[in-house]
């Protein structure tokens, strides 16, 4: 399959490693690996950098997934619904509070739902996806001038990626999502992030949140894979916890601190330039 450079994040998303690429590339293993699994997918920025051929994807936000699958199956009815939406912030608000109503909510065809959430994610303030703990998204209006709604160039190229490519869809818990994990697979983690301070603490991807329980859980994981000699690469915050809990005597991993920027944060002295990790088990 002809790798695609148009192939591209379709959502903002906090956290996106977009602008991280050039430092993930380097760290990607160099043995051949036949099948990718990303179990917290977001943005898709490695995904659709990388473009494997074989990956299984997973995100615990079901509407994420939902956009994913339509832009999958149906891309010209999403990109038919996405121009009826306005960036008026009435309008925003009307568009927001359809989940508030669960009964009608279910109501909406996939491709609405797609729509709705593509909008408000493109429209809303910083590109902050969030859900409060009743699932609801709870993002304010963004007073973005002209933001690109219809999203369609990138739409019909991931579209086409998605069907050239052998991907599977999954909606489950991380450690479900590679429970069928063989050998020959690679997989790379990118986790809620371990927050940098109380202030930057924000887990709203999902209902469920991404505490420090969960942070050792995935670390267990991780284990379980060096364990059975599978290759992962993890990315997340260089806080204390996070390089403590990685530098496991009993283990050989490698621990890379990077620098990244970050544009979209709910408050505006989390932007700018912070430590991260990349923590891999393999040379």
């Amino acid at each position: 399959m002809k790798y695609s450079k148009i192939v591209a994040p379709v959502v903002k998303w906090v956290g996106g490693k977009r602008q991280l690429l050039p430092e993930i590339r380097k760290y990607i293993p160099q043995k051949k690996y036949t099948l990718y699994y990303e179990p917290f997918l977001g943005g898709g920025a490695v995904l659709f950098d990388l473009q494997p051929l074989n990956a299984i994807v997973n995100d615990l936000n079901e509407e994420l997934i939902n956009l994913y699958t339509v832009i999958k199956n149906d891309p010209d009815e999403l990109i038919k619904d996405l121009k009826k939406h306005r960036n008026q912030s009435d309008y925003y608000y009307r568009i927001r509070e359809l989940d508030r109503d669960r009964s009608k909510y279910r109501k909406l065809t996939d491709v609405e739902r797609a729509s709705r959430i593509h909008y408000l994610n493109k429209t809303c303030f910083n590109g902050l996806f969030r859900v409060n703990r009743a699932g609801e998204f709870n993002t304010p209006f963004g007073r973005y001038k002209n933001p690109n709604i219809t999203n369609e160039v990138t739409i019909r190229a991931v579209s086409k990626y998605f069907n050239k490519a052998n991907i599977e869809f999954r909606n489950v818990d991380f450690v479900e999502a590679v429970k069928d994990i063989d050998q020959n697979s690679f997989v790379y983690f990118d986790p809620p992030y371990d927050p940098v301070s109380d202030s930057a603490n924000f887990t709203g991807y999902d209902k469920e949140g991404f505490d420090r329980e969960e942070q050792k859980r995935l670390k267990m994981l991780c284990d379980q894979l060096d364990e059975r000699g599978i290759s992962f690469l993890l990315s997340n915050s260089a806080t204390a916890f996070i390089k403590d809990l990685y530098s496991d005597p009993s283990r050989n991993y490698q621990i890379e601190i990077i620098k990244a920027k970050r544009s979209i944060n709910s408050n505006a002295n989390g932007r700018g330039e912070i430590d991260e990790v990349l923590v891999r088990n393999y040379e």
